[in-house]
């Protein structure tokens, strides 16, 4: 899988641009604030639908403009495919092959895309809504299923919140708050089934690669951490029921909140690491090793999945990397994934084995170095 070619119009601070890629590496040099995170951001884009930085889509515009169009042309499973991307006039529309998909989700799954930048750093030590949506997005880009059960648990979620807060206002019924309560569980029992079973095969493969970045000094153990009384062995049947036990006893409490205390949007994902929890007792450099090892883990759980490694996005990560696990990240990545490397110059990278291409950005321009 590679992405060919990308065109971008009216997009961040690009007023429009063409560039042809190499199938395994390329390099995007410039200083800070030129540009080089919007190229990457543009092909995130392409694979999900949204950004990795922003959740208003009109911060993606050029500023003198009224909207923006990204194209991309991508060769998977020897097949080629033109995605699409436009927002105009605050409508968002996606097109695969020039047919438009009815929603812009739908977009999910044609471009497999890993994304690792200094924020991801925060994947260990920040917030458990980082994991849980770490998680989403790795199951999302290979079971459309898997993202259909997980929009329509959401649109639940939000309509029994809504509830809650009615019931404690003496307008709702708990009639109603039965029936949201019965497809609540449904969807949310098959979401962490599907989440223990990827976490599971995550877990081995972040293990290998956390052992092989520190010399067999550390082993890695991912684990689903979650309110319920369940377990890796748990079953459909014994997840659901414990979720119906569990929102009975909390009803009373979640109506005084006004929201849902149980499920799966409330779990996370246990980071250990030589029986110590990381999240909270890591040194930074453990922290970091994991982050890594995470990422990595996402491009060799995604290959075993479909057949194909997803395309790697590296956004000015080797400068928070130490010589050791830059080294390791490229023996990973050279010759066999299409990787994107954003960086202030070429002397922070290290050595580069494999062919490459080279572009070099300034003020929102790109100039393609001929090697």
């Amino acid at each position: 899988m590679f992405l060919s070619q990308l065109y971008l119009k009216d997009y961040r601070n690009y007023k429009q641009e063409h560039l042809k890629f190499n199938p395994n590496l390329n390099l995007i040099i410039g200083s800070n604030a030129q540009g080089k995170t919007n190229i990457l951001e543009s092909i995130y884009l392409l694979g999900t639908g949204g950004s990795h930085r922003s959740n208003i889509d009109s911060e993606l515009i050029k500023w003198d403009s009224k909207s923006f169009y990204v194209k991309g042309e991508l060769i998977k499973r020897e097949q080629s495919y033109k995605l699409e991307l436009s927002l105009n006039n605050k409508e968002k529309l996606v097109k695969v092959n020039t047919n438009r998909l009815k929603r812009i989700s739908d977009l999910v799954g044609y471009l497999n895309v890993v994304i690792f930048s200094p924020e991801d750093l925060n994947l260990v030590k920040g917030s458990p809504s980082l994991r849980r949506k770490f998680i989403d997005l790795e199951i999302s880009q290979i079971s459309s299923y898997y993202k259909h059960q997980l929009s329509k648990y959401k649109e639940v979620l939000k309509h029994r919140n809504n509830l809650l807060k009615d019931i404690r206002e003496k307008k709702g019924s708990k009639e109603v708050l039965e029936i949201l309560n019965t497809q609540l569980t449904d969807l949310g029992a098959k979401i962490i089934v599907k989440r223990i079973d990827s976490l599971n095969k995550l877990s081995i493969l972040a293990k290998l690669i956390q052992r092989r970045i520190t010399n067999g000094v550390e082993n890695l153990e991912l684990k689903y951490d979650s309110k319920l009384d369940i377990d890796n062995q748990s079953s459909y049947e014994d997840i659901k029921q414990e979720l119906i036990r569990l929102l009975k006893k909390k009803e009373e409490r979640d109506i005084y909140r006004g929201v849902t205390t149980v499920g799966p949007h409330r779990d996370d994902i246990s980071l250990i690491v030589n029986d110590i929890d990381i999240r909270k007792y890591g040194s930074q450099g453990q922290q970091r090793t994991t982050a890594l090892a995470l990422k990595l883990s996402e491009l060799e759980f995604m290959k075993a999945e479909i057949g194909e490694y997803p395309i790697l996005l590296l956004d000015d990560v080797f400068s928070e990397l130490d010589y050791n696990r830059r080294s390791h990240l490229l023996d990973v990545v050279q010759d066999k994934i299409q990787t994107f490397i954003t960086s202030t110059d070429l002397k922070g990278l290290g050595k580069i084995n494999s062919n490459y291409n080279l572009f070099k950005i300034k003020n929102g321009s790109v100039m393609k170095e001929e090697r």
